[in-house]
């Protein structure tokens, strides 16, 4: 899928001959994931569509290979969040900070195409008025991110100084602090060498202003330390276990470096398209359980960091969810 220029709100893709036959709203949730398959769909309803110059506002219409889609999206509304009533996985909690075990599909903050039903919401509701304003009045209390499909654990601030504190953690990288960030991924094939460290720059991809990609100097610098923790597979497939530590904290940071050695991960809509057909050759039930997946195989597994205020060492984990456990669980069958 080859995007073209884009201007202001408006977002352009062509077709290519793998995204050919593909339900419009399904397409261009694909290709434009800050918004929600929901909202495209309102989005084709209300015009905001063309194709070849053309307006198409139904949603099931069958895109053709070589076709030019138009999306023009409403400016943002810079509006200040609500609290919601939503369920939130609490890890531990005190008067300064709250950790917690974020699940797939839940946004962070609010943005164009989720403006609510986000972590925030939730924060805002569970924490009271107190939270509005911390950090900033769309991003209260956030001072890290998990992307919608990645699952674990997460810190909000619930003061000002709190929001500091961690603020300058995540900032440093850890290098001067206790600040500790592990992943659990599967990725495709067998990364050679079992151990080691990936260290690029990364930046805004120039094809696709939704996708970061490792790119020259004018990119920032991006380091992962990855270990093969286990290695499943057989004849036609292989897939890893990969343990995954930052050095740092870019957008989409493991899923483009695990893509840049050539081990995308694991139900990746965006990045791992193109593996999309490997698929085929697992054993039948690893190929349902990766098809209803529907999510990149990623997990925040660990973060640990010194408490903004009394300076103790906090240390969380969280198992993994039961999507990825019950993969993980199948791909055992299969261990080499």
């Amino acid at each position: 899928m080859a995007q073209g220029p884009i201007k202001d709100n408006e977002h352009s893709v062509q077709v290519s001959e793998e995204g050919a036959g593909t339900r419009l709203d399904a397409f261009l949730a694909a290709v434009f994931p800050a918004f929600s398959r929901n909202r495209i769909k309102d989005l084709i309803l209300s015009g905001a569509v063309t194709v070849d110059g053309a307006t198409l506002d139904v949603p099931k219409y069958r895109v053709r290979a070589a076709e030019s889609i138009t999306l023009e999206a409403p400016e943002p509304v810079e509006a200040e969040p609500e609290g919601q009533n939503i369920a939130l996985d609490i890890l531990y909690e005190d008067e300064h900070l709250i950790v917690i075990n974020k699940p797939a599909g839940m946004v962070v903050h609010p943005a164009p195409g989720n403006e609510d039903g986000t972590l925030v919401n939730a924060l805002i509701h569970h924490c009271g008025e107190s939270l509005r304003g911390i950090g900033g009045v769309k991003r209260p209390g956030i001072v890290h991110r998990l992307d919608k499909d990645t699952s674990g654990v997460m810190v909000a601030a619930k003061t000002e100084e709190a929001h500091n504190g961690l603020a300058a953690q995540f900032a440093d990288h850890g290098r001067t602090g206790p600040l500790e960030r592990a992943y659990r991924a599967l990725v495709w094939g067998i990364p050679n060498p079992l151990l080691g460290t990936i260290e690029t720059l990364i930046g805004r991809d120039p094809h696709n202003r939704f996708k970061q990609a490792v790119i020259g100097r004018d990119g920032r610098e991006a380091i992962t330390h990855y270990k093969v923790t286990d290695r499943y597979g057989d004849e036609g497939w292989s897939v890893a276990q990969v343990r995954c530590e930052l050095e740092t904290g870019r957008t989409h940071q493991i899923r483009v470096h695990m893509t840049h050695t050539g081990h995308p991960l694991l139900g990746d809509p965006l990045y791992g398209s193109g593996f999309a057909t490997k698929v085929n050759k697992l054993p039948d039930d690893l190929k349902a359980g990766v098809t209803r997946l529907g999510r990149q195989a990623l997990h925040a597994a660990i973060l640990g960091f010194a408490h903004p205020v009394t300076g103790e060492t906090l240390r969380f984990e969280a198992d993994l969810p039961a999507d990825l456990a019950a993969l993980v669980d199948r791909l055992s069958d299969h261990a080499t």
